[in-house]
């Protein structure tokens, strides 16, 4: 992870902007630089990843043109080789490339990009700003205008909070040039679904996601997984201890007393023969360690915050006590092959349509989750289920194949690696427990409690009108309302809503975020 700000004019002097600016300093702790355009500031605290050395510090320049990124581009070796033909290269750097690609083919070289990066280029022809975000929005960034008008952008909502009135996040897959956001992919919308059966899309889902992994395993600096047992996490472990062909380092995290998923990430640890670390946490650091995470974070969402106690702390613990510098993921596969309560889909279209929602959102809350819970901790976080292609075809396929008619959540992904051996079968056929709830199903009790001794019923019923926005239905919405405020004073439009199931469809008109609430969570949790 790197830090990057930019910032159209000189409205604030260097001086200024620079505590702004340190507020992200953990994304990039090893070198940081400020440098004046013609025009205004680009700024780059860096986490060195890919060209360990100094010449892979940015910002780049070439012919009066710099830009920053926060990112990975994928598949940048064969890119950099046509392009040595015209262009030199100082560093290891896969970000050394962008301003030649800029150079070559203008704003059409973000949909050339497979990767998932946040940048912003100062253009000197026009003396201004370009920036763009991944299609998905893996990568944070945000923007806002000064009290003159100019335009401003950074990598998390808190380096502009103070500078600028409103704070919005920029939109996945745009770029912004010349004073326009422009969409530059869309990943979602599928004008004609593939015509493959079941066993040529299991195959595919396979293949592309085995890709997806490999590229992701390309680092100069030490790598480690977090492994929560479930079959997400798990497949990624798996896969990449096969491709690497030597042990890999796994990182689980559970409470202190009733963690549900530890034991199934050991079983997967010890078939795969991984170098495993359990984190145990307990109630009394939870509420120690909310307001940080809630300030971390930037929402007020509820299941984005529970989900996150649990992965900050493990992070936290991988952060001080080793070397690991890059973590595999194992986010996306829900919004792509469904939750507990996409079961009760009514239609196949309703499937798709929820799946594009979910994964047009997901820059505001698993997304969001996983990039601060391991950039507040000076590591990267790659995603292969975010991987491009892979998402792009897993969309393409015929929901009616996606639905659940299988008895079993995410068939499709299973049946892809049945045959493959990959894990124990009780692992690859395990019902799915949610992240928040498998840490154990005391921490979110714990965080229920806590609100319900913080408020009286009238206090609440007080405090909760405050809001027009998104009003908290419950003591644990107000208590994170709160403390998100108290960060991001008049910013909650950030998050467009409670991360919530689809209260529309039968037996998803629930009032929390959790699965246990479902009709159909049965044995997940056990």
């Amino acid at each position: 992870m790197c830090s990057i700000m930019g910032f159209s004019k000189k409205t604030y002097t260097k001086e200024e902007i620079q505590p702004y600016f340190d507020r992200t300093k953990s994304r990039g702790p090893d070198m940081s630089r400020i440098i004046e355009t013609p025009s205004g500031y680009l700024c780059f605290h860096r986490l060195a990843i890919m060209g360990l050395t100094e010449a892979g510090m940015q910002p780049f320049e070439l012919d009066g043109d710099y830009v920053v990124c926060n990112g990975e581009i994928y598949g940048f070796r064969p890119l950099k080789r046509q392009l040595s033909e015209k262009y030199e290269f100082k560093s290891g750097s896969d970000c050394e490339i962008l301003l030649p690609l800029f150079h070559e083919y203008g704003l059409s070289m973000f949909s050339r990009l497979d990767a998932e990066f946040a940048l912003i280029i100062y253009d000197s022809m026009t003396d201004s700003l370009v920036a763009a975000r991944d299609p998905i929005g893996i990568r944070p960034l945000f923007y806002g205008y000064d009290k003159d008008g100019a335009i401003m952008f950074a990598s998390e909502a808190k380096n502009l909070v103070g500078l600028c009135d409103e704070v919005c996040p920029f939109p996945p897959g745009h770029y912004y040039a010349y004073g326009k956001f422009i969409r530059y992919a869309d990943l979602t919308t599928v004008k004609k679904y593939t015509t493959d059966d079941l066993e040529a899309v299991c195959h595919n889902i396979r293949n592309k996601l085995i890709a997806g992994v490999d590229k992701r395993l390309d680092a100069d600096a030490p790598l480690g997984f977090l492994l929560s047992g479930g079959l997400d996490s798990s497949l990624v472990c798996a896969i990449s201890s096969l491709i690497l062909g030597k042990k890999i380092r796994t990182f689980a995290i559970g409470m202190d007393k009733d963690a549900i998923d530890l034991k199934y990430a050991r079983e997967v640890a010890d078939y795969i023969g991984a170098d495993h670390t359990e984190v145990f946490m307990t109630r009394q650091q939870v509420l120690d360690s909310l307001e940080e995470v809630i300030a971390m974070l930037g929402t007020w969402d509820i299941t984005t915050i529970r989900a996150s106690m649990g992965m900050y702390l493990c992070c936290k613990a991988i952060h001080e006590q080793t070397d690991i510098r890059v973590l595999l993921t194992g986010e996306i596969s829900d919004e792509l092959f469904g939750y507990k309560y996409t079961d009760f889909a009514p239609s196949a279209q309703a499937f798709q349509d929820e799946a594009k929602k979910r994964v047009d959102e997901l820059y505001m809350y698993d997304v969001l989750r996983a990039d601060r819970c391991i950039s507040v901790n000076s590591l990267e976080a790659r995603v292969p289920f975010g991987d491009l292609d892979f998402v792009k075809y897993v969309m393409s396929i015929d929901p009616k194949l996606k639905l659940n008619t299988y008895d079993m959540g995410k068939y499709l992904l299973r049946h892809a690696f049945e045959n493959d051996h990959l894990l124990p079968d009780d692992i690859l056929w395990r019902q799915k427990a949610a992240f928040s709830d498998a840490v154990g199903h005391s921490m979110v009790d714990d965080l229920k409690a806590y609100a319900e001794e913080k408020y009286t019923d009238e206090e609440f019923e007080t405090l909760r009108r405050k809001y027009d926005y998104c009003p908290p239905f419950t003591k644990e919405s107000l208590l994170y309302r709160e403390i998100f405020e108290k960060y991001y004073p008049g910013q909650a439009p950030m998050i467009r809503d409670f991360w919530m199931p689809n209260k529309s469809w039968e037996g998803c008109n629930v009032n929390d975020p959790s699965a246990r609430v479902l009709a159909n969570y049965g044995a997940s949790g056990q």
